[in-house]
């Protein structure tokens, strides 16, 4: 009896849940009051990514050996992982958490693209270019209908928001290399957890020492508190499981575009609980990226040609 759905269409399922939660975060950092956005991105991928570890841990030493003869790729995916956070909550902090998440979400399966032709040679089909320029057309369009800052911090003047779209930038090429470097290692024969698990685990010890000091204001309420553990249990240890499957069976340049999803949800969970209003050029720029979505999910009928 065969399955209904293929491999890549599995992949693809895993990737869009996981970027679902991932959309959460931002609407959820919101509710931590006086902490940082460094503080909230230490412990969403710090804390989160040594969990990730810890769930992983057998599968990690079963695989030890084969991990430490690739360590360059997973210090190099480790390092991507602890800019990530920073670069990617600050963005938020400083432009707004629709700006930033668009920023950076939108900019990553760019960057996954030129990572993987230029260590890869991999070549793009013509079904990517044109899902991929269908959702980022859609991204632009929702992050100038998000003109308005919000979130848990308000840009003081332009060169704020400038800053945020820099760093937003950072975001997207950190989040593409850590997506590379792990899909790598499974390439290599590292179970996905394993790859996962070890690479935001080294990730991990990283952030710890930026936890320690902007850590404290989450002990200051139960409310603070819950933020924390829902950072590091949901957006990371449930999503990024569901990332390393879905990382198993598609590209990582296909894994970041599908990731699109992420600003869509953040945008209407800012509607819908933040209180934005979301004027008709940002509904048109989420239904170009569900558009995305649907062009890179759905079967093909026949092999794909390749660009150059």
């Amino acid at each position: 009896m065969t399955s209904r759905f293929s491999s890549s269409q599995v992949g693809a399922l895993c990737v869009l849940l996981a970027s679902a939660l991932w959309g959460t975060t931002g609407t959820t950092a919101t509710f931590a009051a006086g902490v940082s956005p460094l503080g909230i991105g230490a412990v969403t991928m710090g804390l989160g990514g040594l969990l990730l570890a810890l769930t992983a841990l057998g599968s990690i030493l079963g695989s030890g050996k084969r991990i430490l003869d690739h360590w360059p790729m997973l210090a190099f995916g480790a390092l991507s992982v602890g800019v990530y956070p920073l670069a990617f909550y600050t963005s938020m902090h400083l432009a707004g958490v629709a700006i930033g998440t668009v920023v950076s979400i939108g900019s990553a399966p760019l960057a996954a693209s030129i990572t993987e032709r230029v260590f890869d040679g991999q070549k793009l089909t013509k079904k990517w270019c044109m899902g991929a320029v269908t959702g980022l057309v859609g991204a632009v369009l929702l992050c100038f209908a998000k003109s308005a800052p919000h979130g848990h911090g308000n840009p003081a003047d332009a060169a704020n928001v400038v800053y945020g779209i820099l760093l937003g930038l950072v975001a997207g090429l950190t989040y593409a290399l850590y997506s590379w470097a792990a899909r790598r290692l499974m390439q290599v024969g590292v179970p996905p957890r394993a790859a996962m698990g070890s690479v935001f685990g080294v990730g991990g010890l990283f952030l710890l020492p930026v936890l320690f000091i902007t850590g404290a204001p989450f002990l200051t309420s139960w409310a603070n508190v819950a933020v924390g553990l829902y950072m590091a249990f949901v957006p990371v240890l449930a999503a990024y499981v569901l990332f390393a499957l879905g990382l198993a069976r598609v590209s990582a340049t296909t894994a970041t575009t599908l990731s699109l999803l992420e600003p869509v949800i953040a945008a209407v969970l800012a509607v819908m609980i933040v209180g934005e209003r979301l004027p008709a050029t940002g509904w048109a720029g989420m239904s170009l990226i569900v558009g995305c979505l649907f062009i890179l999910t759905a079967p093909s009928s026949k092999p794909e040609p390749e660009t150059a």
